[in-house]
């Protein structure tokens, strides 16, 4: 028990303090220890985790209070702290992009890239700035072929990257302005974050 308290509390600092940089700055991340009634040779206690996505608002259990892209950031937060000591080897996030975007998006994005260092990671994203930080760059789009809705995927590189990512921007892909964009976001992911 004193282990899982003093653990909680480090693993709740090191949450915390990553909050922010994935657009949660008010975040607050607790691990409650609950008494068991009687003592197991799992421990004399349940562990849950609980947030304060809000200022004002009270700590509550993770899975009640989340959205689906508030629940992936806080599991992101959780992953990146713990890549190095866990054996999970695929990681798959979806809607981490949700409800952000800009300058957060950036950092979503380098933050999974440093988690892709220990684990392979697959993020489903629409947010143009979470794709150009990928070390590779899967699109599905879904088709018809002989009568038939067909969900086709293709690895995309150079080119057609470029595109995709001004694509993704909203730009014209006949601009040079949405094709230069594009490309600065993917060259400003292979620098180390």
């Amino acid at each position: 028990s004193d282990m899982r308290i003093s653990a909680g509390k480090k693993l709740a600092k090191s949450v915390d303090a990553l909050l922010p940089q994935l657009g949660m700055p008010d975040g607050k991340f607790t691990v409650a220890l609950i008494a068991r009634d009687e003592p197991t040779a799992e421990g004399a206690e349940d562990v849950e985790f609980r947030v304060a996505l809000n200022v004002g608002h009270e700590d509550r259990p993770l899975a009640r209070v989340a959205s689906g892209g508030q629940l992936s950031r806080v599991m992101l937060a959780l992953k990146t702290i713990l890549a190095r000591v866990d054996r999970v080897p695929t990681l798959i996030f979806d809607e981490v992009d949700s409800g952000i975007g800009g300058r957060v998006g950036l950092q979503v994005g380098d933050t999974l890239r440093r988690v892709a260092k220990e684990h392979q990671v697959f993020a489903i994203s629409h947010l143009p700035q979470i794709a150009a930080r990928a070390h590779h760059h899967i699109v599905v789009a879904k088709g018809a072929k002989g009568g038939v809705t067909t969900a086709d995927i293709s690895v995309l590189e150079g080119t057609s990257r470029v595109n995709e990512i001004a694509r993704m921007l909203g730009g014209d892909l006949e601009s040079k302005v949405s094709r230069a964009h594009g490309k600065e976001l993917l060259e400003s992911a292979s620098v180390p974050a």
